[in-house]
């Protein structure tokens, strides 16, 4: 029987691990799972002006290196997936395996960073709930929406509880992140690429031109879902990560 391996997986902004709910009893069976939340600060804390994916990166790594894990598989969604990327490309023989999932290796256009500023700014002046009731209808499909109500609430409530300065922060430090499509050109890391084939945040070219940049990749787009794919196709995105891992612990013995 080949060994588990360590799963790390990484949440989207602005969002905590409670994302992974619908994925961790079945991601478990077949790795070692780790769901940390990188915008956790205690409300005594000072939050920094600006977090950038380098700094989640290396937050991580800390992590890893406190549990012993020299290897692991990195499942990032949408901001998740920038932190993976910028991960591999400072610390690739740490990486097993990568699976990114509703992101884009690409950087910010002008007009896109101008939007991250802007989400900054409602954070610290609105709070953390309208930023909530705003994007709940681009992250779920409209389909999810209609038929679970529930889930859209639960993700509302989500963002609603994160601080609005880690919100802030987070959306500025996207804004900065370069261009790290030639981070997958060069890597020989077997990657899982998902997305949701209602996306509205990611068309689907984004991950196709993924796909194609990354040497070893596989891309599976989930019916009916949109931006969050791990929750509206929680069943569809099990299969495909844990026949991902299956393959990868095989590939190794």
């Amino acid at each position: 029987m080949p060994s588990k391996h360590h799963l790390l997986l990484i949440h989207g902004f602005p969002l905590d691990h409670t994302l992974w709910q619908p994925n961790m009893e079945a991601l478990a069976r077949v790795a070692h799972v780790m769901a940390p939340d990188l915008l956790a600060f205690d409300t005594a804390e000072d939050v920094p002006a600006v977090l950038t994916m380098e700094h989640f990166a290396e937050q991580l790594k800390a992590q890893l290196d406190a549990n012993g894990i020299q290897r692991t598989v990195l499942c990032g969604l949408s901001m998740g997936g920038y932190v993976a990327l910028a991960f591999l490309e400072r610390w690739p023989e740490r990486v097993s395996g990568i699976i990114l999932c509703n992101t884009r290796s690409i950087a910010d256009t002008d007009e896109a960073k101008q939007g991250r500023e802007a989400t900054a700014l409602d954070a610290l002046a609105k709070g953390s709930a309208v930023i909530a009731r705003a994007m709940v209808p681009k992250l779920l499909s409209e389909q999810t929406r209609s038929t679970d109500p529930e889930l859209a609430k639960n993700v509302e409530a989500m963002i609603a509880r994160q601080r609005p300065e880690a919100i802030a922060a987070a959306s500025r430090g996207m804004a900065l992140r370069p261009d790290r499509t030639h981070v997958l050109r060069a890597t020989d890391t077997p990657t899982l690429i998902i997305t949701g084939e209602n996306d509205a945040l990611m068309p689907l070219p984004t991950s196709e031109a993924m796909a194609t940049a990354a040497p070893r990749s596989t891309l599976v787009v989930l019916p009916h879902a949109g931006h969050l794919s791990n929750m509206e196709a929680a069943d569809g995105f099990n299969t495909a990560v844990v026949d991902f891992l299956r393959v990868l612990a095989e590939g190794e013995h």
